[in-house]
């Protein structure tokens, strides 16, 4: 017999399917980051010239727009996770997960909103 839901694994409601997604991706995506700072600052050690070239790679506008995604994944981790927090220790909040989801969603959006101006303005020297 089909369930309701063929064609997906998980039981759940969607969204929170889909913010396990991006807590899992968001993480990933931090540790990735995290592994090259450690390695481009362990550098300074082994060659300054190298060090300084690399840092200086930093000033592009590709990686200032790898800053809005850092940015980005760090604020929506943060939030999702204390979204999850909730979603564990809350006696509600199993039954209000979707409501907290949308909850983590707005105030990403408001604070990127924040931010996205600022660093803009900085990368393009304005």
């Amino acid at each position: 017999m089909a369930s309701a839901q063929s064609g997906t694994l998980y039981r759940g409601d969607t969204t929170g399917m889909w913010s396990w997604v991006a807590h899992r991706i968001s993480g990933m995506l931090i540790f990735l980051f995290l592994l090259v700072h450690v390695l481009d600052t362990a550098l300074v050690r082994v060659s300054p010239e190298a060090y300084n070239e690399v840092i200086g790679h930093y000033k592009t506008v590709v990686f200032g727009l790898g800053e809005v995604g850092l940015v980005g994944a760090v604020l929506f981790h943060a939030l999702n996770g204390l979204r999850l927090i909730l979603v564990d220790f809350w006696s509600q909040g199993p039954r209000r997960q979707r409501s907290l989801f949308w909850g983590v969603v707005v105030v990403w959006v408001v604070l990127m909103a924040g931010f996205l101006p600022r660093h803009l303005m900085h990368m393009f020297g304005a």
